[in-house]
């Protein structure tokens, strides 16, 4: 019923910025909490943040003050702006629906896009 597509992941030098995009198919107004993740190789999935419906975020003390999140409830997608970045950055960046019952949806089990690679070398 729901699903995520991101995208804008690529190669960054480090120091520098990146947007990566989530599209949702669907209305995001009733999904009232959306996040990210990333997963670096040989490692477990990492919390990044999150946004809830009217913009409140949340982030990890890793990302905090780097990082940004955003959403548009008009155009359905949610945002990662991603500044000062460092080579421990690299990773596939996923976002996020929590399961739970949703008004439009009734109920989801976590849904998972298929992630973007973002990759922070010189």
């Amino acid at each position: 019923q729901v699903q995520l597509v991101e995208s804008g992941g690529g190669l960054v030098q480090p120091g520098g910025s990146m947007r990566l995009s989530c599209e949702v198919s669907g209305n995001i107004i009733s999904i009232n909490l959306m996040g990210w993740y990333r997963q670096a190789p040989g490692n477990e999935r990492e919390f990044i943040g999150s946004v809830a419906t009217y913009g409140s975020t949340t982030y990890a003390d890793s990302v905090k003050g780097r990082f940004t999140i955003s959403r548009d409830n008009v155009k359905n997608m949610i945002f990662l702006q991603m500044d000062s970045l460092k080579p421990e950055d690299t990773a596939i960046y996923y976002c996020n629906v929590p399961q739970g019952w949703y008004s439009e949806y009734g109920y989801l089990d976590e849904v998972w896009g298929q992630g973007t690679l973002v990759t922070v070398s010189s």
